[in-house]
């Protein structure tokens, strides 16, 4: 398969492109999941899109939010194509029921994720977290995700991520 100028192959094939918590989870999923190795350096978004010419609705960020209430603090993933913003302070705050939210800081978010930052992706997270997937997301035939590490990149459809266990659709950017 070819999505911009890649190779893809199915991810069960290349379990050296993907973070282990990632592996695992792919290997329990039903739907296809291919992956292509890119360069690490190109991991973000935009450089990725540019470099390897994916449009950037194509594309979809995994961002990891704390939700904070009463003490007590609660992460969650947030899933936007590349075009959008995440409403973390208005729809995302009000959904977690959070007195406050904000972005979790990198090195929790890589800690608990097991995953690299820049490759942090829904698959894979811990079964506690919700993932809040937005509608337009959900609605692409084939969206690129992160793999779990910088030097590799996931596609599959935007349906498939609302049938993970924790998968809730809701309309996220502003």
């Amino acid at each position: 398969m070819r999505l911009g100028t890649l190779d893809w192959v199915p991810a069960k094939d290349r379990r050296d492109l993907l973070a282990a918590p990632v592996a695992r989870a792919v290997d329990s999923l039903t739907e296809d999941v291919v992956v292509t190795p890119i360069d690490p350096e190109l991991a973000d978004t935009a450089a990725f899109c540019e470099r390897y010419e994916v449009a950037l609705e194509d594309s979809a960020n995994c961002v990891i939010v704390a939700a904070k209430r009463g003490g007590e603090t609660r992460y969650a993933a947030v899933m936007v194509l590349a075009t959008m913003r995440a409403d973390v302070n208005g729809v995302i705050r009000r959904h977690l029921d959070a007195r406050k939210t904000s972005f979790a800081p990198q090195p929790e978010a890589v800690e608990m994720s097991g995953m690299e930052f820049g490759g942090i992706t829904p698959l894979g997270l811990p079964d506690d977290w919700p993932v809040l997937v937005d509608s337009e997301v959900a609605r692409r035939p084939l969206v690129v995700i992160g793999s779990g590490i910088r030097g590799s990149k996931l596609a599959l459809a935007g349906e498939a991520l609302t049938r993970l266990k924790t998968a809730e659709i809701l309309s996220l950017a502003r």
